[in-house]
């Protein structure tokens, strides 16, 4: 189901079953220490859904207690209507729940054809299949599958742990931050990679920090503020809103303005 149907489905009223699901969730990295504070979030089939916020607002924490890597105290993550709750990485992986982290993303001594290869290990009669929709949908990987994934530039990275990612066919995939650290036409190349992989039919759950940027693509967005929902809907609408642009918009561009500051393009 294309993202355009998903969104005309739930504007009618037809009941979706989400995709995944976060309900209250509380969660932290240590003891007594809470980063979510009552987090709820949910992904219909063919949304692309933005999470953004600003610095240590949990979206990084929210993505990554959707796939097993955070200790969640109290609230329920379900995935197609199964509680998934703190379920080990490779289950949701098995289960159709891919991940890509912001950094230290790819296997850098392996080429990119073996970095796919890692992707399917769980399924790997599966891989010439797989491998040749890679190609097609990243090209230029293709064109360099054994190079090195150490010797590529930031932007190429993101591409390879992507398709590792996708390598599994994923029901949703969850990208946190992929645009960091990637020069303005770096950002813009991984932006309409991520609306065509969500438009081939996978759920997209994506942490951002461009956040004008964010807005414009996603289907419908949270704003998440010192671990809870400040505000949701759909990205066009938040972007718009007064309220946001007020309180987060110009912060956040101000925050992604600095974090560029000094670094060479990818």
């Amino acid at each position: 189901m294309s993202a355009e149907t998903s969104t005309a489905s739930a504007s009618t009223g037809g009941a979706v079953e989400p995709v995944i699901r976060a309900s209250h969730l509380v969660a932290g990295y240590l003891p007594g220490i809470d980063i979510l504070n009552d987090c709820t979030l949910e992904a219909r089939p063919g949304e692309l859904v933005g999470i953004i916020g600003p610095n240590g607002a949990g979206k990084s924490t929210l993505l990554k207690s959707l796939f097993g890597l955070v200790n969640i105290r109290s609230g329920t993550v379900t995935l197609n209507g199964k509680d998934v709750t703190s379920a080990r990485t490779n289950e949701l992986v098995r289960q159709g729940v891919g991940f890509v982290p912001q950094s230290n993303n790819v296997f850098p001594s392996l080429s990119i054809e073996e970095n796919l290869q890692m992707g399917l290990y769980l399924k790997p009669r599966e891989f010439a299949t797989r491998i040749a929709e890679m190609w097609e949908l990243f090209p230029m990987l293709a064109d360099r599958r054994r190079q090195l994934a150490g010797s590529l530039s930031g932007g190429e990275r993101q591409s390879v742990a992507m398709a590792r990612a996708l390598m599994m066919s994923p029901s949703v995939l969850l990208l946190d931050e992929p645009s960091a650290g990637l020069s303005p036409v770096r950002q813009d190349e991984t932006f309409i990679r991520t609306r065509q992989i969500n438009q081939t039919g996978v759920t997209i759950v994506m942490v951002e920090q461009n956040a004008r940027r964010c807005l414009q693509i996603c289907d419908r967005a949270y704003v998440l503020d010192q671990g809870a929902n400040a505000y949701e809907g759909p990205g066009r609408e938040l972007a718009n809103d007064p309220r946001v642009i007020e309180l987060y918009l110009g912060t956040l561009a101000a925050d992604v303005e600095a974090k560029a500051g000094g670094q060479q393009p990818e």
